[in-house]
């Protein structure tokens, strides 16, 4: 196995999944990526392409059988173009998320896709995905925020679509068949990326909502008072806020923690093209007339750009560091549409509780367009072998409660090996047929990352 970093390769972000290969390569450029494809393909060789390995759903890391190359489009690190007459990025597929932010930033422009791994996930990765974070109620999923793209298909061809155009009706749009693949149709290796204007002024605060109802109420008045502006609202329930407190003092709470008082935080966040005092008085507004109509007990707003980061620092890495050390917890990327996350909250917190009795739900996410990470962890006092006898039967209750409710299981962390086992059960059965159709076409060999996103 050559390379000191094989090991990390073959193994994914949260070991879940273990998995062996016959190598991992590491090509420098489009055109060693599609002859690498091409020879693979020849030998009739499966190939798992890789960005950062950050992935929270197996998608990246080969089977156990050996047999599959990893491919690693580490070394596609290039920014290649900025074109700001037409507010475009075009990076290779390597580049950090982090990394093409900065470039855009520095180029006076935002590129609005914000993760928690953004220092370590790779602009393929996100494409791979279709990433979103916590801005997509403003300016949409990696797939929105994508112009165009470059692919080397499964025969090692390689397709120039690096359009920057907004407008391109010229056929059917294999930018959009490619985006959210997680690299089972083509693998891509670059992408035209929009730019926005850098906002002038940023308004942070974290607010204490009484209630999940409370909370949906708050986000209808906050896309009223705020409209576009809007570009973060982050909730945490009292059980996650209440872990913070106990697991990970060191994030320090603007409120204290009671996971017995159905109080739920709200991270709101604002971008303003206007002036701050403006701002700031529109912001002030939204929090008063929401604690006069009893949705809001409190608010802190962040006076300094140190209290907003270490907001964003609860949120973004407290919550995952406070699970990580109470232990290993089965978790569920979820959307819903909006107005019924209060009774699937209410109605699967309830279900769990009389199914496994002990048994802890932590919810947290982007209600802004519906995506709830649903984390469960056991009860305590329970040692690991308690997933081996009820992980398949919490996660089968909590997804048949999305279904039921018109939702996806799968949100924006892909699909990978975690739930291709069970798509079949939440997809209509013409959906995967046709799902299956274009795999055929478009990898007749089944080479290109198999058993992700469609079970064999």
């Amino acid at each position: 196995m050559p390379g000191d970093d094989a090991p990390a390769a073959l193994v994914d972000q949260l070991q879940q999944y273990r998995g062996r290969a016959r190598a991992v390569v590491r090509p420098g450029s489009t055109a060693e990526v599609a002859a690498v494809v091409r020879l693979l393909q020849r030998h009739r060789v499966p190939i798992v392409p890789q960005g950062g390995n950050t992935g929270l759903a197996g998608g990246a890391t080969p089977d156990a059988s050996g047999e599959a190359v990893v491919l690693s489009l580490a070394r596609l690190d290039r920014i290649r173009a900025i074109d700001l007459d037409n507010d475009t990025l075009t990076v290779e597929a390597g580049v950090l998320l982090d990394a093409a932010r900065e470039a855009a930033q520095q180029a006076g422009r935002l590129f609005p896709l914000s993760l928690p791994s953004g220092g370590s996930c790779t602009v393929g990765g996100n494409l791979a995905t279709n990433a979103g974070g916590t801005q997509v109620l403003r300016f949409g999923n990696t797939r929105a925020l994508t112009l165009g793209i470059e692919v080397v298909t499964a025969e090692g061809e390689v397709w120039d679509g690096l359009r920057g155009l907004r407008k391109d009706n010229a056929g059917y749009d294999l930018r959009d068949l490619y985006i959210g693949s997680e690299g089972t149709l083509g693998i891509i290796t670059a992408a035209t990326l929009k730019l926005f204007p850098l906002p002038a002024v940023l308004q942070t605060a974290i607010l204490r909502v009484r209630g999940i109802a409370a909370v949906i109420a708050l986000l209808r008045r906050a896309r009223q008072g705020f409209g576009a502006s809007l570009t973060g609202f982050e909730i945490m329930s009292p059980t996650i806020w209440q872990l913070v407190a106990t697991h990970a003092p060191e994030y320090r709470l603007p409120f204290p923690a009671d996971e017995h008082d159905d109080v739920w935080h709200v991270l709101i966040e604002t971008a303003d093209e206007g002036r701050e005092a403006e701002a700031r008085d529109r912001l002030a507004e939204v929090i008063v007339a929401a604690v006069d109509d009893g949705l809001v007990d409190d608010a802190v707003v962040a006076e300094s750009l140190a209290q907003r980061q270490a907001f964003w620092r609860i949120r973004e890495h407290g919550l995952g560091e406070a699970q990580r050390r109470d232990g290993w917890n089965a978790k569920h990327d979820v959307s819903l549409p909006i107005s019924r996350i209060p009774d699937f909250v209410a109605e699967t917190g309830a279900a769990l509780t009389a199914a496994f009795p002990g048994i802890r739900l932590f919810v947290h996410g982007h209600a802004g367009d519906g995506n709830l990470h649903v984390h469960v962890g056991r009860p305590l006092g329970t040692g690991p072998e308690y997933w081996q006898a009820h992980e398949a039967a919490v996660r089968a209750l909590v997804q048949r409660a999305v279904a039921e409710r018109g939702g996806s299981i799968c949100a924006e962390h892909g699909v990978g090996q975690l739930k291709a086992g069970v798509l079949h059960e939440y997809k209509p059965a013409l959906e995967l047929a046709l799902m299956r159709r274009i795999k055929a076409a478009l990898d007749p060999l089944g080479l290109l990352n198999p058993g992700k996103v469609l079970a064999r």
